[in-house]
């Protein structure tokens, strides 16, 4: 690691800035920020536009996800609105017994269909809860993340008076360029006569959900709060009949005035500032599942407006001005561009509802917290140099990482190709002098080959991404003399709580399941939704283990051995002497500046293991006997493990140390 500079380093790509698109180096487009205001005026303030944010609101009802749900997102629309953000509310997702357990060890099939979608529009996973059939997921263009910051979510249950998640609410609250906004998912009570008891499950979501720091502790005191979910709202006084005339004869603004949530947006104070658009839009519920028939059961319920997108401004603007870009100092205000329903998906009783925002924020944070600089284009390893800078506000942890991903593919923050922790020998010095700190990523985490690359600055504290750098080209040429075609289809449970390897071994598989501790007899295989290496992250990793360093042991070297054990994440770890041999110097090469030993827990953790697992399916144990017995027979002596299996198995060898033994 060279001295801590005071200058970015010549002729290198640093952090994108929320500024209109600007030419890159090479003569490309860069990714554009939010789009800025027209030509400022000496009547404008320094403000700037959100191109949009699309929410969406959908009952599955138990349903397996459709094929495609391009359109529910109004993805491909061809307009200049393409969202920035999209907020995707779930509820009644399945959530018996057998099928939490699966989701409970892989991603739910939703999620991961949402990000298969939306991954090839650089749309990536900023962060999911779940609380039993209720899900929300909120996506944000990659350019955007590192100006998305203080991400919580909570949860709250309502049903069987507050002891059962089939109802209540989830929410993600961020910082969204230094506003606070909060995304809340709810499923309130249903039928016609339990108004009163919708209003008392809103207010306690309301009461019951704090969120930790001093800039916004409730839901209502952010900047901007979205609302939306299966409200269970119906249609009162009105005949069945009617309602059906009604809508066949689209005149549904006679249904409006009996709406019992237009009633109570006038009467309950709980609501008072909550604005929706007009429901130009069929009511959404009850259909005949595969059909765009109301319910034509015997109980024959009424169509109603269940399904709901609202929002509240906590500092509404003084007026509009010109242009609509003079919101008031510190304020914003939005424009609805869209609320509708799709009546393309059957798969529910429930239509879809989608609603497209246009939100004009004040520019109160222009800069990310760490600021990242990398050569245009890599293509010599030592070229592999990462300059970085953090702000004087910024909270670093020795976990911080910096990830390298493929800009095509790009899912979620732990969707990485290959990663370097974020620590260089003179870091404090540069955390105290405001200078540039240093690391480099080593040859054999480089991808071969060429491609679009993108590096992320991860926060530990935080659980986002920080920083991020414009998309850059790697084309490296990488000899195959020594090398050997590895088998990475399977991944071998040998211990009932084995961990993935460490950055020493890792080569194209990154995430691992923690801790299965009751199917040691099954064997692993990617889903049919996965897509190259990517993984999914489950709902549980929201949110870090403050103060505990995960448990990731190296085993000891022992004939006969059956594989290391970890323990649960979050115990402290404890040292292990293990052998110290060429997995050791592999991790000083891979981590470049920073010194590596035997004793350095670092060394041997992989980012993605804080709480990840990955969308697996399950297999029986025989059907991989013949795996083993071609491992068997290529001469190595003991069992060969997949490159994605754990390496706490002491017999387990790579080809190239095979060879050398």
């Amino acid at each position: 690691s060279s001295g801590p500079r005071t200058e970015p380093p010549p002729g290198s790509r640093r952090s994108p800035k929320p500024s209109p698109a600007a030419t890159s180096r090479r003569g490309r487009t860069a990714p554009p920020g939010p789009r800025a205001c027209p030509k400022p005026s000496p009547a404008t303030c320094s403000s700037f536009i959100l191109p949009s944010i699309t929410v969406v609101t959908w009952n599955v009802g138990t349903a397996m996800p459709p094929n495609d749900v391009t359109s529910l997102l109004h993805l491909n629309t061809g307009t200049t609105n393409d969202a920035d953000m999209i907020a995707i509310g779930l509820q009644e997702v399945n959530s018996k017994l057998n099928k939490r357990l699966k989701d409970a060890l892989f991603t739910d099939q939703w999620s991961e269909l949402f990000m298969d979608v939306l991954s090839p529009f650089h749309f990536v996973l900023v962060s999911t809860v779940r609380m039993q059939g209720l899900i929300l997921l909120i996506f944000a263009k990659y350019y955007h993340l590192p100006f998305l910051q203080d991400i919580q979510t909570d949860c709250t249950r309502t049903g069987l008076g507050g002891c059962w998640g089939n109802k209540g609410g989830v929410s993600i609250r961020l910082s969204i360029f230094g506003h606070m906004v909060c995304f809340l998912n709810c499923h309130l009570p249903a039928h016609l006569e339990k108004a009163e008891q919708r209003k008392q499950d809103f207010a306690t979501i309301l009461h019951m959900q704090q969120f930790e720091g001093h800039a916004a502790n409730g839901i209502l005191d952010h900047d901007l709060v979205f609302w939306f979910g299966d409200l269970n709202f119906r249609i009162e006084s009105l005949d069945i009949r009617f309602v059906k005339y009604a809508i066949d004869s689209n005149i549904l603004s006679q249904l409006w005035e009996k709406d019992q949530l237009n009633i109570a947006k006038n009467t309950w104070p709980v609501l008072s500032g909550f604005q929706e658009g007009p429901l130009n839009f069929p009511p959404t519920f009850k259909f005949d599942v595969g059909t765009n028939k109301y319910d034509s059961s015997v109980k024959k319920r009424k169509p109603a407006w269940t399904d709901r997108i609202l929002w509240k401004i906590k500092s509404p603007s003084a007026g509009p001005g010109a242009a609509g870009c003079q919101p008031s100092r510190g304020g914003l205000s939005v424009s609805q561009l869209c609320y509708c329903s799709h009546m393309e998906y059957t798969v529910s009783d429930h239509k879809p509802v989608a609603a497209v925002f246009a939100v004009q924020f004040a520019s109160k944070a222009d800069t990310p917290p760490v600021e990242i600089y990398v050569a245009d284009e890599w293509s010599r390893p030592e070229q592999a140099v990462v300059r970085f800078k953090m702000a004087a506000d910024f909270h670093r942890s020795s976990w911080d990482w910096i990830g390298l991903y493929q800009v095509v593919g790009f899912r979620h923050p732990k969707d990485y190709v290959s990663y370097v922790w974020a620590r260089s020998d003179d870091e404090d010095c540069c955390m105290e002098k405001q200078a540039y700190a240093q690391v480099v990523f080593s040859e054999e985490v480089l991808p071969p080959g060429r491609g679009e690359y993108i590096l992320g600055y991860y926060s530990n504290n935080s659980s986002s991404i920080a920083g991020m750098t414009e998309p850059f080209q790697i084309s490296l040429s990488r000899s195959e003399e020594g090398s050997e075609e590895e088998d990475d289809s399977t991944l071998v449970l040998l211990a009932s709580k084995s961990r993935s390897p460490s950055p020493g071994k890792m080569k194209q598989h990154r995430s691992r399941s923690p801790t299965l501790a009751k199917f040691q007899g099954l064997i692993l295989r990617p889903s049919s939704r996965e897509r190259g290496t990517s993984r999914s992250p489950s709902p549980q990793s929201r949110r870090g283990l403050a103060g505990h360093l995960p448990a990731l042991h190296l085993p000891k070297q022992e004939p006969g051995g059956r594989g290391a054990k970890a323990k649960e994440p979050g115990q402290a770890a404890e040292c292990q002497e293990g052998n110290s041999g060429s997995f050791y110097q592999t991790a000083r090469e891979q981590c470049g500046l920073w010194h590596v030993s035997a004793d350095n827990l670092l060394a041997r953790a992989d980012p993605r293991n804080l709480g990840l697992l990955p969308a697996l399916r399950l297999e029986t144990i025989d059907q991989a006997t013949g795996h083993r017995r071609e491992s068997v027979d290529q001469g190595y002596h003991c069992r060969r493990m997949s490159p994605t299996s754990p390496t706490g198995d002491p017999c387990s060898t790579s080809p190239r140390e095979g060879d050398q033994a």
